[in-house]
């Protein structure tokens, strides 16, 4: 297929992608969706079409952080700034494509969960904007504590060790800061949450729930709409078996990696 969508791009922080990655930026291509696939090292198992490119092409990973945190975190700083250079739209590289992007989606962002709260796995912004300026500066010029913290959440990071890199200390205390709380408070801030679309759009499945994805009985398409887009797999909450062994047939997983044409036995953890 022609590649003539709206391009997509994510990082990966690491040497091998795992066959659920994989799965998830090749359903992209499928769909018309140029993919690119920044690295902070050399990763030789991307499926063909991606475009693979250095990471430093976007920002510098600070990897001494990465240690500290996790492989994820970030990705949160990174997403925006990639945007802004690129213009793609970002997805994380457990965002499986159930449809193509809209050619006339500008602003691409949804609540997800039990609690309808915003995320940011799949995310598409207008290269200037004010959300994208207020969380550039966020994390540009770090506060003692983020705004919209509690009391119990400004004592908990008095807790963290002074020596820490105060991004570190911030992570420690709350794992989403950078990312989902970010996010939802900024674009409270400036109405435009307003925008978000339904959980069903990008993440017709509650985190809560995502073994479903594994389950051979599971009925995965029971929660998706007409509006339903893209669909997390969230390898984060994934359980490690998971991730070791080929998913088992007919579940949700087996059965898409058949019709995009992966081969998890050739990806495992």
């Amino acid at each position: 297929m022609a590649l003539e969508r709206k391009p997509v791009a994510s990082l990966w922080i690491g040497e091998r992608l795992q066959y659920l990655n994989q799965l998830c930026l090749a359903s992209h291509l499928r769909h018309g969706h140029p993919v690119t696939l920044y690295c902070t090292e050399e990763v030789t198992n991307a499926p063909e079409g991606v475009d693979v490119r250095p990471a430093s092409e976007i920002m510098d990973i600070p990897m001494d952080i990465v240690e500290q945190t996790s492989a994820s975190f970030l990705s949160n700083v990174f997403r925006y700034k990639m945007i802004r250079a690129t213009g793609a739209i970002w997805i994380d590289c457990d965002a499986f494509c159930h449809k193509p992007f809209p050619d006339d989606w500008e602003w691409i962002f949804a609540g997800h969960g039990m609690r309808g709260a915003l995320n940011c796995g799949v995310v598409g912004l207008p290269r200037h904007c004010e959300l994208m300026d207020r969380l550039l500066d966020f994390y540009e010029n770090l506060p003692e504590v983020p705004p919209w913290w509690n009391k119990n959440q400004r004592k908990k990071i008095t807790r963290q060790e002074d020596d820490l890199p105060h991004a570190v200390r911030i992570y420690k205390t709350e794992r989403t800061a950078f990312g989902p709380q970010a996010f939802t408070y900024f674009a409270q801030q400036t109405g435009d949450s307003d925008r978000a679309m339904t959980p069903d759009v990008l993440y017709p499945v509650p985190f809560q729930l995502n073994d479903i994805f594994y389950d051979p009985h599971g009925r995965v398409e029971g929660w998706f709409t007409d509006d339903t887009v893209s669909v997390h797999l969230y390898t984060n909450g994934t359980k490690p078996w998971w991730r070791k062994n080929v998913p088992l047939e007919n579940s949700y997983v087996w059965r898409m990696c058949r019709e995009v044409g992966i081969d998890p036995a050739q990806a495992l953890e």
